[in-house]
């Protein structure tokens, strides 16, 4: 790190504490420019307390025991928009790389990335970039260069599964959208699959990306 730049700040939402802590460890090494402001080991933790004490950068994995990584970034970029986010996971799959750029991630490394390199990264998203492990960026390029998938049908969306995708939206969870249109959660969960089908979506998030462009 140039000796000029300033410290950047960085929180971690990680629910493995050994990964977690040496991640922190390493920061804290002289030189490394990367203070770690807080650990979560989850999602609700995170965004409980988090937004009273914003970082710069947030490395925050996917797989957290509750709310994913995924529904937590796009709740907490609603909060803090200044936040950048970096996915630090061992999931490479299509769905979960571009569902969790389009929640507002910017960069996207997976664990096996050294500690060295992951600094390296936090710099470069601090400075306007957007650094990837390279086997990501191969997917995301490669993405491109399929066919595109067809239009989404936001207009075929029934009375009720409109009532469900604007609840979601709001940030209810199925119980409470349950209890707000009197139905069971499995008629929930029902109305749910509909909507990602006919939407052509695999998250909530993108769900409501897409019913929101129509």
């Amino acid at each position: 790190m140039n000796a000029s730049s300033p410290i950047i700040r960085t929180a971690i939402i990680e629910d493995n504490a050994p990964f977690a802590r040496a991640l922190e460890k390493y920061f804290s090494l002289p030189g490394s420019g990367i203070e770690c402001t807080a650990i979560y080991a989850s999602a609700e933790e995170a965004l409980s307390e988090l937004p009273k004490n914003p970082p710069q950068v947030v490395l925050v994995d996917i797989n957290l025991p509750r709310l994913s990584g995924i529904e937590c970034i796009a709740r907490l970029k609603s909060q803090c928009p200044q936040l950048l986010f970096l996915i630090l996971t061992s999931y490479d799959t299509h769905a979960a790389i571009f569902d969790a750029l389009k929640a507002g991630a910017t960069g996207y490394l997976l664990k096996r990335t050294p500690p060295a390199e992951i600094v390296a990264a936090i710099e470069q998203l601090r400075d306007g970039g957007s650094p990837m492990s390279p086997h990501i960026a191969r997917q995301v390029v490669g993405f491109f260069h399929r066919t595109p998938p067809p239009a989404t049908q936001g207009s075929d969306l029934t009375e009720r599964e409109r009532e469900v995708i604007e609840l979601l939206a709001s940030g209810s969870m199925y119980k409470e959208i349950a209890d707000r249109l009197e139905i069971t959660l499995e008629t929930v969960r029902s109305h749910v699959k509909k909507i990602y089908d006919k939407l052509h979506a695999h998250s909530r998030t993108e769900a409501v990306r897409k019913y929101r462009e129509q």
